[in-house]
């Protein structure tokens, strides 16, 4: 089994700065050595995760907000990639509407070829929830779902085809062509992922061929239907089953008492982060094309009364924490029902300390990494075992 370790650069402190300057509020003006530090200490973490034994380096693509400062993934990736010298990486994931179809498939074949032979780069993609993204971005958040059937299409023709065309409502080529080559355009292709936020998105993905991404915002049983759907659709496009990858936040302690106490302070903070940055309980969603789960999830959030609370609750059930012997018995677990490839896992979130991060990943590096990497790779859940599992 592999695990890799995702970067998720938050400045969760200042969230409440950050939306009274949103609402028009006089707020003093953000001290930038804040994000500056945050950027700095989370790479010395990232660039140790190799000698530490981890398989990839991960991230996400976030704009605007406090939530995760990573605009550019692949750039981060191609900094990572001359960094080191063995590890993988991956996008969790790069969000297909909020780009150029050719930038993204020239930027990608930029970062295989700084990879070099023997390393991959795992490329996730997804179509964006967050309505202030898609606002200051300049786009409209209803088309996300045209767009990205559109962009997915463009991006695999520029990677395998010297020239091509390409005339849809979003996007129009004629006779364009992308340089440099791929050196493997296959292997790219081969490693494309797709991360769905509602149930019903699950197939957009599947049905050009990428593979799935879990990022659990749900109960974990819920993911055995979705996945279902997600194996449908890939074979109905003729492809064959694939293992998921899974990323979870992961809080390791050498007692049970640490492990809760840090768990149950900081899993929230990054669960209530999440709730700010997509505006989980606003009514937006019930007026956006194409994002109806989310006004039913919103509906449901404002029905319980206090929103962060539950969100904090679901995910301090999904997410893994505990002692090492803990963690282990967590995953092993997990693997067992989903069979996943890999888990990508967040080591820092909310308002962590460094001091506090640094101690979760010696204990996770040194006694539940070895333990997790030894699980061995099963076969994929087929569809129909996934609806009976």
């Amino acid at each position: 089994m592999r695990v890799g370790m995702t970067m998720f650069f938050q400045n969760y402190a200042d969230w409440d700065r950050y939306e009274a300057k949103e609402r028009g509020e006089d707020v003093p003006a953000l001290d930038p050595a804040t994000d500056g530090r945050r950027y700095r200490e989370e790479l010395d973490a990232a660039l140790a995760a190799e000698d530490q034994g981890w398989d990839s380096l991960w991230t996400v693509e976030h704009h605007i907000s406090p939530y995760t400062m990573i605009p550019n993934p692949v750039q981060l990736l191609s900094y990572i990639a001359g960094a080191t010298s063995r590890i993988d990486v991956g996008t969790m994931v790069v969000v297909l509407p909020w780009h150029h179809p050719l930038r993204v498939a020239e930027d990608i074949t930029v970062l295989q070829y700084l990879l070099g032979e023997g390393r991959t780069p795992y490329i996730g993609f997804g179509r964006g929830a967050a309505r202030r993204e898609f606002a200051q971005l300049g786009l409209e958040m209803g088309e996300s779902r045209g767009r990205f059937d559109e962009a997915i299409q463009v991006v695999k023709l520029a990677l395998t085809e010297e020239s091509f065309s390409f005339h849809g409502e979003h996007y129009t080529f004629d006779d364009v062509t992308m340089r440099p080559r791929p050196r493997d355009p296959q292997q790219l292709i081969d490693n494309f992922h797709f991360s769905w936020g509602s149930p019903s998105s699950a197939p957009i993905g599947a049905r050009f061929g990428l593979k799935p991404l879990i990022i659990p915002q749900r109960p974990w049983d819920d993911y055995h239907a979705e996945l279902a759907e997600f194996g449908r659709a890939r074979a109905a496009a003729g492809y064959a089953p694939a293992r998921p990858r899974i990323h979870m936040n992961v809080f390791c302690g050498e007692t049970e008492q640490e492990a809760e106490e840090h768990a149950r302070r900081f899993i929230p903070e990054y669960a209530d982060s999440a709730r700010r940055n997509y505006e989980l309980d606003s009514n937006h969603f019930a007026t956006t094309k194409g994002y109806e789960h989310y006004a039913a999830q919103s509906a449901a959030l404002e029905q319980v009364g206090d929103a962060a609370k539950a969100m904090g609750d679901a995910y301090l059930a999904n997410h893994v924490w505990g002692t090492p012997d803990q963690c282990v018995e967590k995953m092993r677990r997990i693997a067992a029902a989903f069979r996943p490839e890999e888990f990508m896992l967040v080591m820092r979130y909310g308002d962590m300390p460094r001091e506090v991060a640094e101690r979760n990943v010696a204990l996770f590096s040194r006694e539940v990494l070895p333990a997790v990497q030894a699980i061995p790779l099963e076969e994929p859940v087929t569809y129909d075992d996934a609806l009976t599992a």
